[in-house]
């Protein structure tokens, strides 16, 4: 409860009264809830731990029981993933030996195992492709959603309600409905294992994301803005561009942030509608076998590598999440 101390002629009321001290009661539940949220993010960061030693780890260490916790790390993950590799003869394994210090740090790795390197995997281009398709859908659906999400906010659009509901319900059916018949599409289109086929699809179910996010960001930007723009002799399209565009940045950062990840982590158009020329990192990942046994090191070290563009990205743009996933940019 707040005291009131006497107030003097022409003090203002705000500065005579004092507030106690937040009360030990209301500081034990602000602490109870600041541990339980730390907990929460410990508990969810545990696979990421166990994923990111796992790919320093040996195969042995892998699969050792109880797990390892102290362990020489060794990036034997990362050749088992970077490489296509074959087992030496022993004429060959000899010859290596002796000729260790000629040989690069993967090859030395590769030849403890008794295996030569022959050259690289495919798991770059995986990547690459990864990049190329969700980079580009995701450039594609916000521009488009942009625009669409505009004139549903600024204009009167006829059935505008039910064109709304239509868009958003294009993401109720699960991938897995839908894929058959794309694959049947894709096939007499010639867009099947194409990074076209991929990017139009990854865009078109973007969109409907998009336009919906957008609408509520440019909903909360004044119209009075635009209103004046118009008066002092601005085009529409200009008025777009110099007056809503900018204000409008953060729900587009935020958007990207979301497209971006919904397109980089799909799985299953990318396993059913690729297979060699446009397959991305997830399925191939997923499917990575070794000699003898699954590589669950190079799995890890693979998943390693596909998180970190991401996380980047999601940091870099970390301080548009918060409004994004509150649909707030500008309050009039």
């Amino acid at each position: 409860m707040a005291n009131f101390a006497e107030t003097g002629p022409g003090k203002p009321v705000t500065e005579s009264i004092r507030v106690d001290k937040i009360s030990p009661r209301a500081r034990l539940m602000h602490n109870l809830r600041a541990l339980a949220v730390l907990g929460l993010a410990i508990v969810s960061l545990i696979p990421i731990f166990v994923m990111t030693v796992t790919a320093f780890k040996t195969r042995a260490d892998v699969v050792s029981v109880p797990p390892k916790v102290a362990f020489q790390p060794t990036l034997e993950g990362f050749v088992y993933l970077l490489t296509e590799r074959a087992v030496m003869s022993q004429a060959r394994l000899a010859e290596a030996q002796q000729n260790a210090e000629n040989l690069t740090l993967f090859e030395r790795i590769a030849l403890k195992t008794g295996q030569d390197i022959t050259g690289p995997s495919d798991y770059v281009n995986r990547l690459r492709n990864s990049l190329i398709i969700a980079g580009l859908s995701t450039v594609a659906s916000v521009v488009l959603g942009l625009f669409a999400a505009y004139a549903f906010s600024r204009f009167t659009v006829r059935g505008k309600d039910d064109l709304l509901f239509f868009i958003l319900s294009t993401r109720m059916l699960p991938a897995v409905v839908v894929t058959i018949p794309l694959f049947l599409m894709y096939r007499q289109l010639s867009l099947h294992d194409t990074h076209l086929g991929m990017i139009l699809l990854y865009t078109v179910f973007n969109l409907s994301f998009s336009v919906w996010l957008l609408k509520g960001f440019i909903d909360e930007i004044p119209r009075e803005y635009e209103e004046a723009a118009l008066v002092d002799g601005y085009t529409r399209l200009q008025a777009f561009f110099k007056i809503v565009l900018p204000q409008a940045v953060t729900g587009i950062a935020a958007t990207t942030v979301f497209c971006l990840i919904f397109a980089w982590n799909e799985y299953a158009f990318a396993l059913m509608l690729t297979s060699e020329k446009a397959r991305t990192a997830p399925p191939s990942i997923a499917t990575m076998l070794g000699r003898g046994g699954i590589e669950w090191s190079a799995i890890a070290a693979g998943s390693l590598g596909f998180l970190i563009p991401v996380v980047i990205i999601t940091f870099v743009l970390r301080n548009y999440l918060l409004r994004g996933v509150t649909f707030g940019a500008i309050r009039q």
